[in-house]
């Protein structure tokens, strides 16, 4: 070797710069992390963001968190299952209470119907008792006297229901269901004479309430009317001509269906849920209000 000759320096073996390796590439050295997960991401790896970068994982979950479920015409999420699930667990109920009501103890129908009685200044029972009673205007939905009576109901309920709850979906369905059962039993209540018994049980104020529903549903899709107005008028031929029919009940649903029914699908969709919601709450304020009449009607 020449004594001028630059010494080379001898090979030693690669120990790396010591910086993390890309979590999908691991024989990449990077010092870029994701800003969402914090794993190491290379260059090829690195999807640009508004702030640093994002692994491909992340974008990609984070574009399936994103994506919106289908909706209705009318706002409701479109059931990808079972379109008619409320309504099978509404007639589950209605048949468990009239089990309940029918065939083990009778007294529950008391309890649950829709029972006032104030015959004497300062003495009340049921609905006439107070708040802690009104929870008859939910349970007497669910109370049926006989075979025949939940049969019925229950068969209207299969027809109609199925159809509203896939157009509506499942919580407006539901809602537009409670409210005008509880509307129609505010009504009989507060029409009855407050000297004398009420006693008015069946799901027959809600399923007007969803027939009136339906005739919005029909009137909003330029469906002829003529089938729905036909079952409109035999049903309230029946309800006005056979003794033991709470016609107020079903007069009070058949309103409220209507109303409501028109709240949710004649709303404007920039504010659709807010007008749908304050159309609901609505007609429920106006059901405890004709109570609170009621209440104010009775003796002593």
């Amino acid at each position: 070797m020449l004594p001028d000759e630059p010494v080379r320096p001898t090979p030693v073996e690669d120990q790396g710069s010591g910086l993390p390796r890309c979590h999908r590439h691991p024989d990449r050295e990077t010092g870029v992390s994701c800003t969402r997960c914090g794993r190491p991401v290379c260059p090829e790896c690195m999807v640009p963001a508004s702030v640093g970068f994002q692994c491909p994982d992340c974008v990609h979950g984070a574009a399936a968190e994103r994506q919106v479920r289908p909706r209705t015409a009318f706002g409701g999420v479109l059931s990808l299952g079972d379109g008619a699930l409320v309504t099978k667990v509404l007639i589950g109920l209605n048949l468990l209470v009239f089990l309940l009501t029918e065939y083990v103890s009778r007294q529950w129908q008391v309890r649950l119907g829709l029972v006032s009685w104030a015959p004497l200044p300062g003495l009340r029972f049921g609905m006439a008792e107070g708040p802690q009673e009104w929870y008859r205007l939910v349970t007497a939905m669910f109370v049926h006297g006989g075979l025949l009576h939940i049969a019925t109901n229950m068969f209207s309920l299969w027809v109609i229901g199925p159809q509203l709850e896939r157009a509506l979906g499942r919580v407006r369905f539901l809602g537009l269901y409670l409210v005008s059962g509880i509307a129609g039993n505010a009504l009989a209540f507060v029409l009855s004479p407050p000297s004398e018994q009420l006693f008015s049980v069946g799901a027959s104020g809600a399923i007007f309430g969803l027939l009136g529903a339906t005739a919005v549903l029909f009137r909003v899709n330029r469906i002829p009317m003529q089938p729905v107005i036909a079952l409109l008028v035999v049903n309230l031929v029946i309800t006005f001509s056979l003794k033991g029919i709470d016609w107020r009940a079903h007069i009070g649903g058949l309103v409220a269906g209507v109303v409501i029914g028109a709240g949710m699908m004649y709303a404007p969709r920039a504010h659709r849920n807010l007008v749908q919601g304050l159309t609901t709450v609505a007609v429920l304020a106006v059901g405890l209000g004709l109570v609170l009449l009621g209440m104010a009607r009775l003796p002593g």
